[in-house]
């Protein structure tokens, strides 16, 4: 043997495939003769006067007479094999009278033989169409080698060729089942069940009666069919009321209709709740028959035997072999009503008679019994009775033939046995036919054929003609053996749980007096065990079924297929239910009520009790215990379930995947086995307890399922300190301990119950801690055994309620539990769900209150300590408030989401409870009277420090100091009329020196009082220039008091602006390095620092992880995407010296990360500024009142509830500034006067969030630092994937915040920042756009040649779409076109490095068109003026405006910053150009 093969791969061809064939009648001296192959015999098939063998490897043999090819006759010593089918891997044979099948792994049909009536579904005589592929005919009705058969479906679309998985031959048709269930037949005669009158039928067709059911097989007699089709469910009818479903009882049977009605008489129908609604609508009365009992398992394949199954019969009957009790022919398919319910498993055909065998192992025939093939003499035979063999025998196989049926049954021993019925030949004398008997009961009675003990393990028995064959096995290692005794023995079983269902339980239940004798409990008690013992005895004959299956299948049998392996849990759960049930009637005394019951059912002998009982015991039980053993009966097949696993493990070597499953398997229900016994004497234990303590003040404590574990009413354990005369005593269930005493009691749940022992002192107690939610004490046992005992007790009571199975006996610290708070406190009467260590809730849980609060998240020590959603209902209110964020120690602290019932939202910082440090506070809605949003700093749940108000019902929005929920300081506000404020503000009024501008550029300067009333003296400057200095005084809208001088505007001073104004416009405002510092102080906290920059960093990093780590937990709507990005994040990076080019890039790519949640600090941060910037400058629609006013809304709207579990402490970052931004500068806030601001807060950003990045990193440098280059050489000049500029002479970085930073944080602040840029160049821009559409209406050479571009620059010839074109005169839009597509690109950009990067690209695109270096610029400024003007880049201004702005300092004196020049200069100078 090659080493590492099992037992299946060595000896699979050696101990199966044992062919014996015999024929004749039944006589003493009836020797089979074994048939001899080189491979062993799978499956075996008999026709007329030949038969087919299938050996393994797929190899198909012919014996007897063929007359097909030409009267050949093959001796069975000398199989013939056809050669036709060695191409193909058949997998089932089967042989008709005169014609054969053969059916392949693929599904595909081969026919051969007689062919005269269509059987083999060859080419017709009358023009059909051809279906065989060119069989090769000796004569015109005959086929002499096998041809492939095509079955189509012809009524899909496109016809599909069906896969059929199984085949039956007849006398003159053929039958097959597809892998759709459905049936197909040709041939000749009504046993086709086609609705035609034309026969033969040459192509395969549908059996359209059968379609829609799930037919597991068919069987083909000479001139009949049978077919086993899987029960349908019953039909849901409408009813007229739903009693049915609220569990409405009958007076007599007492179950709801939904429960299982396989233990009551057939005979009885439930009258209440069903009445069938016919079409028109009015109900019509009439009884339903209850079904027949659940199904256990949902079958989706043929893995699961069914056991609720009929049998459908068509074809002639002049025998009456169809079943129906008449000789009728039937052209369609017909149920035999009389077989349903009956449980039928197989069928099998005689040439004019039919055999049913049933999973309880009984033989069910009908049809000719000329010869006594029926096995029984009692008529009519034309419908289905029982055949009659030995009393007990079981016979799971049956096979006819023409005049004689042929029985497959367990026998005395492991060893299966055959019975034959039909002809018989005595001693001396000649064939016994039925009719000239004279002993006609013995003609007509099956016997055992000698025979038997010769062919050793027979699996499958075949009948044909007048022969018979037997394919048995060789019990190598005892593999047969075990796997034969294994199902003799669930055979066994399941026939006595039938009897006992049919003969204890349906009598029991079907009694009147079952109410009054067993009580309300009892009853119910009674019924669940009866639907219990009703479930498991199906999941028996399933089994029983499938291994009859097993031993029976004709290809590779694997070990790890069989059904005690492949559904192991449905068995632990089956059996543990069922004796659950046993145990819960036996507690509550059932067996006792049952007795009286009992006795008038069955009589004082109880015969039927005692029949069915073990023959093992007294020999005279009381009732109670003979009905108690009865009923423990099944549990006696979980030993040999794991026995005879074991021997079958025993035929593998231990490496195979077959002895792993096997033992696996083994060991399984052998743990249920001791699982249920320590279960039944923990039953029994019970019943005695409570027999002997009736009457007691625990009686309420007894329960159906609870269980007495240890009981101390010998004080064998007291409480400590507890006095002489104490009667406390102790009892310990499954699920609670109990302290009892003569008053009354207290229970404890074991769920939340912990355990330890008391380390013993001098004093010499054995005491034992109890810890509680509530409370502890400490139990003091009589010994230090009945310490150990009660200890050992209580942890393994403790671990069965939390794990559900024994272990090591020692209950885990932390678990999870529900408890209701009793003592007064904050917790009285709060239900609590979730985590728990040591008696306090700590973890993941939820906890509700009396009053309606609900909280859910994490606890800590008893505390709410971490992130939670809490909920808390208003008295005034129906909307309650709810908070979504992180607790400390029960109180509301840290970032989190709070919704007030009023409407209002904060999203922000808290502390102990109140709003502090950071936050954004959402009133009102929109259409309400007081809409308005405020972002900024929180003291103390007040208004303190920097902030932006937006007043949406006013139109106005203030930015500046605020001090207790009061405008206080420098400030900037701004209107949706375009008025601009800037100056100090006072108790919410602005008073002092300010400024005033309106949307007209008309603009104040001076003294105010009372809240934007003008008061003193100030200049007063008009759009055009003009000023006015003097003293002033009234209201801007209503009108101004003016004494003062009037001055035109000097030569000097050309823009009409005075000096002093602008400088005091910028002394006026909230220092940039005041704004937003909150934002900071938070990211800082997140990271473990006490203040800026001051921490530890290691510990920042640890902190980063727990953050991350417990976000991912708390956010379960996290792609799976994100929650990679996490666990990427969550590593700890070390400390490895300077920053290198390498590890720049690392930094890069986790910044990008980072950034990319708002879970990590830097992330937050980022954000938030953005937001707080866009709120200040930005506008999409700033024309319309109500464009800037749904603006703000939605931005508000998204901001409050998009992100609500912010995690990692950079992607907080980020989102907290992207916040901050939009609140700042989108709507109202989009005034152009606000630019400066706008980008002095860009550059703060850039400024903190550097500093942050260098305390996390410290080995990144400086700003305007350099990082020295370790890349490769072809690598340098532009990173352009992260757009910073790297000098190819220096080979490295200058570090800068914006190159770092800018790319992240630029794009989301990119609309509202080019908004404002837009704005302030909007009249530069009105003049750029139109010298650029006056000057694009000239032709190309017209136009370079106005720009004085040199001739030799002109492109001669152009490539368009691959196509040379030559510039005539009249080409527009065609020079240098790669060249334009490059520069519109900027637009397409958001940060400065990107925007130049593009600018360089567009001149050395242009460089090549023109053919000239780089380095010779002074020819390349005319062309790419031309380039500027034909990209027609709109806002161009602003673009260049935004580039100078925010360009990195590194590169601005580089060829970047040349580049950037030329642009600026071409901007310029088109402004400037006229026709």
């Amino acid at each position: 043997m090659e080493e590492g093969q099992s037992f299946t791969d060595e000896q699979c061809s050696v101990h199966r495939g044992v062919l014996h064939v015999w024929s004749g009648a039944c006589s003493e001296s009836l020797a089979p003769e074994r048939v001899l192959l080189s491979r062993p015999v799978l499956q075996v098939s008999l026709g007329a006067c030949h038969a087919l063998l299938l050996a393994e490897g797929g190899l198909v043999f012919s014996v007897g007479e063929l007359p097909w090819r030409t009267g050949l006759a093959v001796p069975l010593s000398q199989p013939l094999l056809e050669h036709s089918l060695n191409d193909v891997t058949v997998v089932l044979v089967s042989a008709g009278s005169f014609h054969c099948g053969a059916l392949t792994e693929e599904g595909a049909v081969y026919m051969w033989g007689e062919n005269s009536a269509g059987q083999c579904g060859a080419l017709g005589t009358e023009g059909s169409d051809r279906v065989v592929t060119g069989p090769k005919r000796v004569a015109p009705h005959l086929v002499s080698e096998p041809q492939l058969l095509s079955v189509v479906d012809r009524e899909r679309v496109p016809p599909a060729r069906v896969r059929v998985r199984a085949l039956a031959c007849g006398g003159e048709h053929t039958l097959a089942l597809s892998a759709q269930h459905e049936v197909w037949s040709w041939g000749s005669g009504y046993q086709l069940g086609l609705v035609t009158s034309t026969f033969p039928v040459w192509r395969p067709q549908k059996v359209e009666h059968l379609s829609g059911r799930h037919v597991i097989q068919v069987a083909c007699g000479s001139s009949h069919s049978l077919a086993l089709v899987r029960s349908q469910p019953p039909k849901d009818y409408t009813t007229q009321a739903s009693s049915s479903s609220s569990g409405s009882r009958c007076g007599q049977c007492q179950k709801t209709d939904q429960e299982d009605s396989v233990v009551m008489n057939d005979s009885h129908y439930c009258p209440l709740g069903v009445e069938l609604v016919q079409a028109g609508g009015s109900p019509r009365s009439g009884r339903t028959r209850p079904s027949r009992g659940p199904v256990l398992l949902q079958e989706s394949g043929d893995s699961v035997p069914s056991l609720d199954n009929e049998v459908w019969s068509w074809g002639r009957g002049q025998e009456g072999q169809l079943g129906h009790g008449d000789r009728l022919p039937r052209l369609q398919p017909l149920c035999i009503k009389s077989l349903t319910g009956q449980e039928v498993v197989g069928l099998a055909t005689g040439t004019h008679h039919s055999l049913a065998v049933t999973a309880q192992c009984q033989v069910f025939s009908w049809g000719s019994n000329i010869s006594g093939q029926l096995g029984r003499l009692n008529s009519p035979t034309t419908q289905p009775q029982q055949a009659k063999v030995g009393e007990g025998v079981r016979v799971w196989g049956v096979s006819g033939g023409l005049g004689h049926s042929l029985f497959l049954a367990d026998g005395d021993h492991l060893q299966p046995v055959l019975w034959h019925c039909g002809p018989k030949v005595t001693q001396g004398s000649e064939v016994n036919h039925a009719q000239g008997s004279a002993n006609r009961k013995d003609a007509f009675r099956a016997v055992v054929l000698p025979l038997s003990v010769e062919l050793g393990y027979v699996s499958e028995v075949c009948g044909g003609g007048q022969g018979w064959a037997a394919l048995s096995d060789h019990n190598i290692m005892g593999f047969i053996s075990a796997l034969h005794q294994l199902a003799a023995n669930e055979r066994r079983v399941y026939c006595w749980v039938s009897d006992v269902r049919k003969k204890v339980l349906r009598p029991l239940l079907n009694r009147e007096s079952v109410c009054s004798l067993l009580g309300q409990t009892c009853r119910r008690l009674f019924e669940t065990l009866a639907e219990s013992f009703t479930r498991l005895s199906l999941l028996i004959g399933q089994h029983s079924v499938s291994l009859t299956n097993f031993l029976r299948r004709t290809q590779h049998r694997d070990v790890t297929s069989l059904f005690l392996l492949t559904h192991t849990s449905l068995f632990l759960d089956t059996y543990k239910e069922y004796c659950s049930s046993i145990g819960n009637f036996q507690v509550m005394g059932g067996f006792q009520n049952l007795q009286k019951l009992s006795l008038e059912c069955f009589g004082k002998k109880q015969e039927v009790l005692l029949t069915l009982s073990a023959p093992s015991g007294p020999d005279r039980q009381a009732v109670p215990d003979l009905l108690l053993s009865l009923f423990h009966q099944p549990l006696h097949s979980l030993p040999q379930y794991s026995t005879l696993l074991l021997r079958l493990a025993t035929c593998y070597d231990v490496s195979t995947r077959e002895y792993q499953l096997l033992q696996q398997g083994c060991a399984q229900y052998d743990a249920l086995s001791l699982g249920l016994s320590r279960r039944r004497k923990e039953a029994e234990a019970t019943w005695l307890f409570w027999k002997t303590s009736s009457g007691k003040s625990v009686d309420p404590l007894r329960s159906p399922e609870r269980r007495v574990v240890c009981e101390s009413s010998n004080r064998t354990l007291t409480l400590q300190n507890a006095g002489r005369f104490s009667n406390v005593w102790f009892l310990l269930f499954n699920d609670a301990l109990v302290q009892a005493q003569l008053s009354g009691y207290q229970t404890f749940p074991l769920a939340t119950l912990w355990v330890r022992p008391v380390t013993e002192d001098d004093s010499g107690l054995h005491a034992i801690k109890v810890t509680l939610p509530e409370q502890s004490f400490i139990l003091t046992a009589s010994s230090a055994e009945e310490k150990a005992r009660w200890l050992r007790a209580l942890n393994l009571a403790v671990e069965q309620v939390l794990e559900g199975g024994q272990g090591s006996g020692v209950p885990a610290v932390s678990r999870s539990a529900s408890y209701t708070f009793r003592v007064e406190g904050r917790l009285k009467d709060a239900r609590y769900s979730g985590g728990w260590v040591a008696g306090k809730p700590h973890g993941r849980g939820t906890m509700k209150w009396a009053d309606g609060r609900t909280y859910v998240g994490t606890f800590r020590n008893g505390l709410e300590d971490g992130y939670g959603d809490c909920v808390i209902p208003t008295k005034v209110l129906n909307q309650p408030d709810r908070y979504l964020g992180n607790w400390r120690e029960a109180k509301i602290h840290g970032f989190g989401i709070y919704r007030y019932a009023s409407g209002e939202v904060y999203e922000g910082c808290f502390h102990e409870g109140q709003r502090h440090g950071y936050g954004m506070l959402c009133s009102g809605r929109l259409g309400k009277s007081s809409s308005s949003v405020f972002i900024g700093q929180w003291v103390q749940d007040r208004k303190t420090g920097y902030g932006v108000f937006d007043d949406i019902t006013k139109g106005e929005k203030y930015m500046g100091a605020w001090l207790e929920d009061q405008r206080q300081g420098l400030a900037v506000v701004v209107t949706q009329f375009g008025l601009y404020y800037q100056g100090a503000f006072s108790s919410n009024k602005m008073t002092g020196a300010g400024i005033l501008v309106s949307d007209d550029d008309t603009s104040f300067q001076g003294e105010f009082s009372d809240d934007w009333t003008i008061n003193g003296k100030g200049t007063l400057v008009m759009p055009n220039g003009d000023h006015i200095e003097g003293q002033f005084s009234g209201q801007w809208s209503s009108g101004l008091k003016i004494v003062g001088t009037y001055t035109k505007p000097s030569v000097e001073e050309p823009d009409g602006r005075p000096r002093a104004l602008t400088l005091a416009v910028r002394g006026l405002a909230v220092q940039v390095e005041q704004k937003w510092r909150c934002v900071f102080e938070e990211c800082w906290s997140r990271l473990g620092c006490d203040a800026l920059g001051q921490g530890d960093r290691r510990r920042a990093w640890e902190n980063i992880a727990v953050i991350l780590t417990s976000g991912r937990r708390d956010s379960p709507k996290l792609s799976h995407s994100q929650s990679k990005i996490l666990e990427r994040l969550e590593f700890i990076p070390q400390e490895v010296g300077p920053m290198t080019t390498s590890s720049y890039h690392e930094l890069r790519r986790y910044l990008t990360k980072a950034c990319e949640t708002p879970l990590h600090p830097l992330g937050w941060l980022l954000e938030t500024l953005v937001t707080v910037y866009r709120m200040t400058y930005a506008c999409e629609t700033p024309l319309h009142p109500l464009g800037w006013l749904l603006e703000t809304l939605v931005t508000v709207y998204r901001m409050t509830y998009a992100c609500e579990t912010p995690l990692h402490p950079l992607g907080w970052l980020l989102e907290t500034l992207v916040t901050v931004y939009r609140m700042t500068y989108v709507g109202v806030g989009c005034n152009r006067r606000l630019l400066p601001q706008a980008v002095q807060e860009i550059h703060s950003y850039l400024t903190h969030t550097f500093s942050i990045l260098r305390f996390l990193f410290p080995g990144l440098p400086e700003e305007g630092g350099f990082i020295p280059n370790t890349r490769p050489t072809s690598d340098l000049s532009v990173d352009t994937s992260s757009g910073t500029h790297q000098d190819s002479s220096n080979h490295g970085y200058v570090v800068s915040s914006s190159s770092l930073l800018l790319p992240v944080l630029l794009p989301p602040l990119y609309p509202p920042l080019f908004t404002l840029y837009a704005l302030e160049k909007e009249k530069e821009e009105r003049l750029y756009w139109e010298c650029v559409l006056r000057l694009n209406k000239q032709t190309d050479q017209a136009l370079l040649s106005f720009l004085g571009v040199q001739q030799k620059f002109w492109p001669v010839t152009i490539s368009v779409l691959g196509e040379m074109k030559r510039v005539e005169s009249s080409t527009r839009d065609l020079c240098y076109s790669s060249s334009v597509e490059t520069l519109q690109q900027i637009s397409t950009t958001f940060t400065p490095s990107d925007k130049l990067l593009v600018i360089q690209r567009t001149f050395r695109e242009l460089s090549q068109e023109v053919q000239v270096a780089m380095e010779g610029m002074d020819d390349l400024l005319p062309p790419f003026l031309y380039v500027v003007i034909r990209a027609r880049i709109r806002n161009l201004g602003a673009e260049v405006s935004l580039i100078e702005d925010l360009m990195d300092s590194s590169v601005q004196l580089g060829e970047l910053g040349f580049l950037f020049t030329t642009l600026k200069g071409s901007y310029y100078q088109i402004q400037q150009e006229t026709a």
